[in-house]
């Protein structure tokens, strides 16, 4: 019989705490930089400057929303 000691549970604990942090950290930076990068692609095509703006919103609130969908619903 295998028996986790009160130290390996605090362990995993910590270790999924700091899986979820990575987590939710890549889905705000990959959010802002696809997002953000289509807002700047679209700019240089049609010669603009707000596009950008644009993604970069888009990108964070998709991202937040990601996150609260995968983590906050408990």
């Amino acid at each position: 019989m295998n028996r986790n000691t009160p130290n390996d549970d605090d362990r995993n604990n910590s270790q999924n705490e700091a899986n979820a942090l990575w987590s939710i950290v890549g889905y705000l930076i990959s959010g802002l930089l696809i997002w953000g990068g289509i807002g700047w692609g679209i700019d240089q095509w049609l010669n603009t400057t707000y596009f950008i703006l644009v993604g970069l919103l888009l990108g964070a609130g998709a991202s937040i929303y990601l996150v609260w969908l995968r983590f906050g619903r408990d």
